[in-house]
């Protein structure tokens, strides 16, 4: 199964969190197909809170969204993720925005990443790697959710 994984960091060496997050997904099992640009982004909703790092993966494998999510937690327990919650610091976020067409609604998991139309820090390095992937919900492409953000937050490209 195809998934587009968003990764985001803006603790410590927000870079080094990043790859170690990647190459946690390989020594896993995933299969990594495609992986955006990095980014810094300006923090949504946390005044004054350092800037983010932000990339977008796509990978493949058999497991399935529970499983996913399953690996998502150990995986940001292991890396020193602490503590839940949104709009707080952290050393590495890593959440499922798209699961190729599947819609899930449960308390635990909902796919589509329920806002992933409203935030650019995921939309911009998504156009990146699959622009024409379909929102299942929405039925509109990736750039098409970007074009039509709400969201005006800085998404800065790093140059390396």
């Amino acid at each position: 199964m195809r998934y587009h994984l968003g990764l985001g960091s803006n603790v410590g060496d927000r870079g080094k969190n990043l790859k170690k997050a990647l190459t946690c997904m390989s020594e896993s099992g995933f299969r990594i197909a495609k992986t955006s640009s990095l980014y810094e982004t300006e923090p949504v909703g946390m005044p004054g809170a350092v800037w983010f790092y932000n990339r977008v993966v796509e990978v493949e494998t058999d497991l399935e969204p529970e499983e996913v999510l399953r690996w998502i937690k150990k995986t940001e327990r292991d890396l020193g993720r602490i503590g839940k919650g949104r709009l707080k610091p952290r050393i590495i976020d890593i959440d499922i925005l798209l699961a190729e067409a599947r819609v899930i609604q449960t308390e635990a998991l909902v796919i589509p990443h329920p806002q992933l139309a409203e935030r650019k820090f995921v939309l911009v390095p998504l156009s990146e790697i699959a622009p024409y992937a379909l929102h299942p919900v929405f039925h509109l492409n990736i750039n098409n959710l970007l074009e039509n953000s709400p969201d005006n937050s800085r998404v800065d490209l790093i140059q390396i």
